[in-house]
């Protein structure tokens, strides 16, 4: 018998939360570009109830990501989308983050939105980031939202030339996958389905943990030591929010962005983390 399916990208601890709260009654599809860490997660959630098939998969390559939604299909109607594939400042150049981050993330949006089965959902993990970058012309954010996919990095902000570093191409493509959200919902909308996104702050992972410790933990510790919650979130923090997403709960939820950051970007506009100057 057919279940309504699941798609997962990102093998990591904040997409685990988020599919073992709502997953349950579901095939998941769970694609990585590290098929070792596709078969670790659904090792473990196979072994706690759940039904899991690991598949490689490139968030930057539409091919992959054809290849990824004709596998779900295979299982049954696409009911479910959580995107949680990625890579941050650290782990990669300009170039890379831009490819992954905001184009392999626009694409993903676009083609599961074509399959996505009515009463379906999805959601984004996005970045806290996003939120603190200067805001953008509403011209730009309108190119960010609405660019064909396979002409984004063709635009001229988002050219090599004009990201200043990793951080800033970061930033801009957490700006650009909630400003995608948005455009794509009133696409999903035509078929019944909504999508949404998710800012998350500091949330402890192994990564967050291997920041902590690296050349950058002092400003990450800095950070959640000064925002209101005095503390950095759990995976299962932000599964709270995506669970009430992606269920009837949020019905009327789509083409938004929810900030789960322990109030840092608040902080960081109007508190203790505001930059001098």
């Amino acid at each position: 018998m057919s279940k309504d399916v699941m798609i997962l990208t990102g093998a990591g601890q904040i997409g685990m939360a988020i599919a073992r709260r709502v997953g349950a009654d579901k095939k998941i599809v769970i694609g990585d570009k590290n098929i070792d860490n596709a078969r670790a997660v659904a090792d473990v959630m196979n072994k706690a109830g759940f039904d899991v098939e690991p598949v490689e998969m490139d968030l930057s390559s539409r091919d992959d990501i054809r290849r990824l939604i004709e596998k779900a299909q295979t299982c049954g109607d696409i009911a479910m989308l959580v995107n949680a594939a990625g890579v941050s400042p650290s782990q990669a150049p300009v170039e890379v983050i831009l490819k992954v981050d905001l184009y392999g993330t626009a694409v993903l949006l676009e083609e599961v939105g074509k399959v996505i089965k009515r009463g379906g959902a999805g959601v984004t993990v996005s970045s806290q980031s996003g939120h603190r970058m200067p805001a953008l012309t509403p011209k730009e954010d309108e190119l960010l939202a609405c660019t064909p996919a396979e002409e984004l990095l063709k635009l001229d902000m988002l050219r090599p030339e004009n990201i200043r570093d990793t951080l800033h191409a970061y930033q801009m493509a957490k700006r650009c996958n909630v400003k995608r959200v948005m455009a794509e919902a009133v696409k999903w909308g035509r078929r019944g389905a909504r999508i949404n996104s998710i800012s998350p702050g500091i949330i402890v992972t192994p990564l967050a943990i291997d920041e902590f410790n690296g050349p950058r933990g002092g400003f990450y510790k800095n950070m959640f030591a000064k925002c209101p919650a005095g503390r950095p979130g759990t995976a299962d923090e932000v599964a709270n929010a995506a669970e009430l997403m992606l269920s009837s709960r949020g019905a009327f939820i789509t083409g938004s962005d929810f900030l789960i950051d322990g109030g840092a970007t608040a902080s960081f506009f109007y508190g203790p983390l505001k930059p001098e100057g």
